[in-house]
């Protein structure tokens, strides 16, 4: 591939959105192009993306325009677009009929989004491939008290309150807002449901059982699928530190990849091959008491650590260029294992919970098998605003977990 052959177009402007321009830039020497509602840190003044801030960019009619004038002025270029948050591969899903003509669009059917996205649908789904599932009782609107007893619910608190839609949820900002909710009483989940009904909020929340157990219980699967809806990469991470600010919390900060169960293997690449799933997916997991992987949540797209596939040797770039670019059936080796971190090592080393897991850490950063995204060499070498930008930022998380979460040694 000759640089300019292809043009990758990046929606968002997180840690998603520079790790996965990062990716095509190891691969293929290529600039991201990218365009977010705001501007922040972790895209700006880079050598490997070329940003662009547009208000209402999450407004369907506003990206539609966004993406036409940008193909325009570029109909000789191979242009592939993809999302970085919910909001924009949904909206990517939604229309990629209308895009098609003018870029690579690798994602699945509109109807299939919808019994899928929902965390509501997505349960179903698992009940129907035998996926485990936290026990789960969904509501419509705010219950009365006693539906939130003990009994009515058949497990007990303290337990998980969350929306069944996230891109919904997150339209309707509110004071004291977070990512998950736990509730230690049926007074406490009733006012956390009140609260987010009266943001404006409309569909279905959750009332979930709680599985026991931190941040080193929790597991991160990506998967990709080719264009013909076949399971090409399954690879699982598992998680040793998350994040723990209130919007934060649940944002994947450590992770040591390793191999995934070959029945819930079998199980998940069913459902998404029968249902005619394409490109990424990323599913939230949790180990339970009797070590049992349970689904929470499905992302229609790459996750925020995507980079971790790359430290692992399975460069997600690559993987939908030569499905979509260059047509190539995909053989993906499989992942090495790695100790991927966001965050110093030295916050990993004394707030992950799990000994074993940190001695792990350590091992394998001491053999050289570790990544971390924002520390790419090729953008920071002579670039002052960015040297400082990731040093203040790395800097900045040992006072965050100070203040958010207990030390573990």
């Amino acid at each position: 591939m000759q640089k300019g052959d292809i043009v990758p177009v990046l929606l968002g402007a997180d840690l998603n959105c520079y790790s996965l321009a990062r990716a095509f830039h190891e691969a293929y020497g290529v600039k991201s192009y990218a365009f977010g509602k705001y501007v922040l840190g972790v895209t700006k003044k880079s050598r490997i993306i070329e940003f662009r801030a547009v208000p209402d960019l999450d407004r369907a009619d506003v990206c539609l325009r966004v993406l036409r004038d940008f193909a325009e002025a570029r109909k000789e270029e191979t242009l592939l677009v993809m999302g970085c948050t919910d909001e924009y591969a949904e909206l990517l899903i939604d229309h990629r009929e209308e895009l098609e003509d003018l870029y690579l669009v690798p994602y699945m059917k509109r109807e299939l989004k919808e019994g899928l996205i929902d965390k509501a649908d997505f349960y179903e789904s698992c009940e129907k491939f035998g996926i485990p599932y936290p026990k789960t009782t969904i509501f419509s609107d705010v219950p009365a008290l006693d539906a939130l007893s003990e009994d009515s619910l058949g497990f007990s608190y303290p337990l998980i309150v969350k929306p069944s839609s996230s891109i919904e949820y997150w339209r309707h900002p509110f004071t004291g807002m977070q990512k998950v909710y736990v509730a230690d009483s049926p007074e406490k989940a009733h006012e956390i449901m009140e609260a987010i009904y009266a943001s404006g909020y409309d569909r279905r929340m959750i009332v979930q059982k709680m599985i026991p157990g931190g941040d080193a219980h929790m597991r991160v699967l990506t998967v990709y699928s080719d264009k013909n809806c076949q399971v090409k990469m399954m690879c699982m991470g598992h998680v040793l530190l998350e994040e723990h600010t209130p919007k934060g919390r649940g944002n994947h900060a450590a992770i040591i990849v390793e191999p995934l169960p070959d029945e819930l293997r079998k199980k998940i690449k069913s459902m998404l091959e029968t249902l005619g799933v394409r490109g990424f997916t990323n599913f939230d997991l949790k180990e339970d008491e009797d070590g049992t992987l349970k689904a929470f949540e499905i992302n229609l797209r790459q996750g925020r650590s995507n980079h971790y596939l790359t430290a692992s040797g399975i460069n997600p770039a690559r993987l939908v260029t030569e499905d979509y670019v260059f047509n190539r059936e995909l053989n993906v080796p499989e992942p090495t294992p790695v100790f991927w971190y966001s965050v110093p090592k030295k916050v990993v080393y004394r707030y992950c919970e799990d000994e074993a897991l940190v001695l792990r850490a350590k091992k394998l950063a001491k053999e050289g098998k570790s990544g971390t995204p924002l520390k790419y060499r090729y953008d920071l070498r002579g670039n002052l605003w960015r040297r400082i930008f990731v040093f203040e930022t790395l800097r900045r998380h040992h006072k965050k977990y100070k203040t958010y979460c207990q030390r573990a040694r």
